[in-house]
């Protein structure tokens, strides 16, 4: 039996729905985030039980509210990780009623005898994924309101998980090598563009212009057939080496930093990791042996290619690995503690 898997949903005895985060997670409990809580003015769901969501964007600010909303009334859901130096939510196995996985869910919205107008674009959807990058119908998945039975076909979106590293990057090279062909999946341009830029501006310590050369990189976002559709690369046991506590990361403030991409291999996935060579501290603690940045913050997965430079300002920590001892840093992107000031840019 599979374990718990980035994307995936849990609902708890309270009938909260969390989702998961990453693929390592420490004994006894799965590290993720609220996003649905029961409320009967809530738009999603159904008659007999309605759903508000509570995680209103995908910001660090909106996640610190879900906290700040947890640590008053159900405290038992946040978890001060020893390895990691920081408190996170991360539901304890004791208290998940029910485990969500997306692979299973699309199963079986394929093969049911009346499914709604979203439920149908959504077979659509990913059977022109499996054709356009010619992998298995078992590779693909749905997350959000569709894998939880709770989307409205009128507003809800399509949100679509791919299994693997090497399928993640099959798919990422077709999408972004037929952009331009006329394929069912459009990309935001003109207005649309415009406003998606302004918005993430407004959400994010980027300029318009900035943000317009993130969705340059974009090849998992878009429009089918008149939906917004995300694409969500998620690593299998496989692919994922190590455990929770292999290391320890130390908080040593907050850094800017230039770096060469040396492997973006992981690029694709939650959390996003660039491995860089030629490091220049900008500001923050001089330090040696920063190897790597990684991303929280899903806006900057698929951002820079080998060989590509870019600025990151985020959390730097020491990494100590278990074991053998040897240390490292990195920056953390995405971090509490940057209170939504973090970022990664590419520099031309």
């Amino acid at each position: 039996m599979r374990g718990f898997r980035d994307r995936d949903f849990l609902q708890t005895n309270e009938d909260f729905f969390f989702c998961v985060v990453g693929p390592l997670h420490p004994t006894e409990r799965v590290i993720s985030y609220i996003k649905y809580v029961p409320s009967d003015s809530g738009i999603w769901g159904h008659e007999q039980k309605r759903f508000s969501r509570i995680l209103q964007k995908y910001t660090i600010p909106n996640l610190l509210e879900t906290f700040s909303y947890l640590e008053v009334n159900y405290p038992h859901y946040l978890f001060h990780s020893p390895a990691d130096n920081i408190t996170v939510t991360a539901v304890p196995h004791r208290n998940i009623k029910e485990h969500f996985r997306p692979e299973e869910k699309l199963s079986q919205l394929r093969q049911a005898p009346q499914p709604d107008s979203l439920q149908q674009k959504l077979v659509r959807f990913t059977r022109f994924l499996e054709e356009t990058c010619g992998v298995s119908e078992g590779s693909f998945g749905v997350t959000g309101s569709l894998l939880l039975d709770i989307h409205q076909p009128k507003f809800s979106d399509l949100d679509v998980t791919v299994y693997g590293i090497k399928d993640s990057w099959l798919l990422h090279k077709a999408l972004s090598e037929n952009r331009d062909s006329g394929m069912p999946m459009k990309r935001l341009e003109g207005k649309a563009l415009r406003e998606w830029c302004i918005r993430k501006a407004e959400q994010y310590p980027l300029s318009p212009e900035e943000a317009s050369k993130i969705y340059e990189r974009k090849w998992n976002l878009g429009v089918f057939e008149g939906k917004w559709v995300s694409i969500h690369p998620v690593k299998l046991e496989s692919d994922v080496t190590g455990e929770y506590d292999d290391a320890t990361f130390h908080p040593c403030g907050q850094v800017t930093i230039r770096a060469v991409v040396r492997d973006n291999t992981d690029c694709l996935f939650l959390p996003s990791g660039y491995e860089v060579k030629e490091v220049e501290v900008l500001e923050g603690p001089q330090v040696g042996k920063v190897t790597e940045v990684v991303s929280y913050e899903s806006l900057y997965d698929s951002l820079a290619e080998n060989g590509e430079t870019i600025q990151a300002k985020g959390k730097l920590e020491r990494v100590t690995e278990k074991g053998t001892g040897r240390e490292h840093y990195r920056v953390l992107v995405g971090s509490p503690e940057g209170k939504g000031r973090e970022y990664i840019k590419l520099q031309s």
